[in-house]
């Protein structure tokens, strides 16, 4: 799958204003927008769970009726369980169900999850890594997306797209947990996108990675996503220089109802759900699962004045009253 594309759009600090719109207004004027994308994550397409399959399928075609010119679909992280059969039957769904030509991913942490499989297919953790190689991981996740890195950048209408993604998995460092691990490269490379792009007054810049920064987005305060970049004090004040950023990040499941689905703290980030399983909150400080049927993302629209992040229940095939966004751009 070799998807070019992406997306520059910056922000102005003393201008951004976080607000809602009306439930089910997909734009709020008579304006048309420069630019859409649905942004998805956590589908873990699994070749032997017809369920995952199915609601991978019917987010798709739901996004389809919403918007079936769309510029490009984003796909953020944990794609699969990261056998070479998983990644076989996601393009095989993707080949047969409507979806933006421009497609893009990030690795997520199960994208590493053949180590934990036996030479039988088995959930085997008393002999991880089961002779699997980090290399071997990010490899087949590279030959899914048809990119050289896990970080990369594209561009759809003049317009900047920040991919990034974990170079290391438990084989390197079991510290690493189910943590992104940015190397300093990556980070030097970031810095270098970012300021070639923040040059480019009144546009936003969109930076993707599976795993929020802590203490954000929603779920980022339960016990297992304490940490969920390793260079997680880097990655923000990175980040922080530039107030134009508007950050996606999957990985904790949690529902697009709760209150922190988009936080603004010097940049904006959000939270993008799951298709396959949202969790929310269980009142006590924990975490729980939604009731199985349960299948959400995001769809943004880009115009001159705005973005428009739109939270989609893709089980009731409606808008999330909840999750309805505008963040405002200009110079």
């Amino acid at each position: 799958m070799k998807n070019k594309a992406g997306l520059t759009l910056l922000l102005s600090a003393s201008l951004l204003v976080l607000s809602t719109v009306p439930a089910g207004a997909v734009q709020e004027r008579a304006d048309k927008p420069v630019l859409t994308f649905p942004v998805i994550s956590d589908v873990h397409v699994d070749a032997a769970k017809k369920e995952s399959q199915r609601k991978f399928t019917e987010a798709l075609e739901d996004l389809n009726r919403v918007n079936p010119n769309a510029d490009a679909l984003v796909i953020n992280g944990d794609l699969t369980g990261g056998s070479a059969r998983d990644y076989t039957r996601l393009k095989e769904l993707m080949m047969s169900t409507p979806h933006p030509q421009k497609t893009f991913a990030t690795i997520g942490n199960h994208e590493f999850y053949s180590a934990w499989l036996n030479a039988k297919g088995n959930w085997s953790p008393n002999s991880f890594p089961n002779k699997e190689t980090e290399a071997a991981s990010i490899g087949r996740f590279l030959s899914f997306t048809g990119e050289k890195k896990v970080y990369y950048e594209e561009e759809i209408k003049g317009y900047p797209f920040i991919f990034l993604g974990s170079e290391q998995y438990r084989q390197t460092n079991p510290d690493n947990m189910e943590d992104a691990y940015l190397s300093k490269e990556q980070l030097n490379w970031l810095e270098q996108s970012l300021a070639r792009h923040g040059q480019e007054s009144g546009k936003p810049i969109f930076v993707f990675l599976h795993q929020p920064l802590p203490g954000t987005v929603a779920g980022t305060s339960v016990a297992s996503n304490k940490r969920p970049v390793v260079q997680h004090e880097e990655l923000r004040s990175i980040l922080s220089k530039y107030p134009q950023v508007i950050f996606f990040s999957g990985h904790t499941h949690w529902e697009l109802r709760q209150p922190n689905t988009l936080v603004r703290d010097k940049f904006t980030m959000v939270n993008s759900s799951s298709v396959e399983r949202p969790w929310t909150s269980d009142g006590q400080g924990g975490e729980k699962l939604k009731d199985a049927k349960e299948s959400e993302g995001l769809y943004v629209e880009v115009y001159e004045d705005r973005v428009s992040i739109q939270g989609r229940d893709f089980y009731a095939k409606k808008w999330i009253p909840e999750a309805q966004f505008k963040v405002p751009v200009g110079k």
